[in-house]
């Protein structure tokens, strides 16, 4: 199964194509790969590297920056995660317990 990470290339390589008007096969050509390994990254079943992304971008006559999350985008992120984090503790199959008892402290302190 496929996270939303793993589709980030595969939708940039998309979009490249788009923008520039050129067919999977013109691209590859471009931007020095064989058609069958553009076709891969395309539908996410290779992940490319950066240097090869970023060749795939200039080829389509566009440019690749990576730049760091601003604050609002990490904090946007954390939530998702201890969203799905939480979603995933829920579903996990539990036995009721009694309650919790502690010992008297006189008993502690012997």
């Amino acid at each position: 199964m496929q996270g939303a990470n793993d589709r980030v290339a595969a939708e940039l390589i998309a979009q490249v194509r788009h923008i520039s008007g050129l067919s999977q096969a013109e691209l590859a050509r471009r931007s020095g790969l064989q058609q069958s390994v553009l076709s891969a990254y395309e539908h996410g079943r290779r992940q490319p590297s950066v240097a090869a992304l970023a060749r795939i971008a200039r080829a389509g006559g566009l440019g690749l920056a990576i730049s760091p999350l601003s604050d609002a985008d990490a904090l946007e992120r954390s939530g998702r995660v201890l969203r799905d984090v939480l979603e995933l503790a829920d579903r996990m199959p539990s036995k009721p317990r009694g309650e919790l008892t502690y010992p008297p402290l006189i008993r502690l302190a012997s």
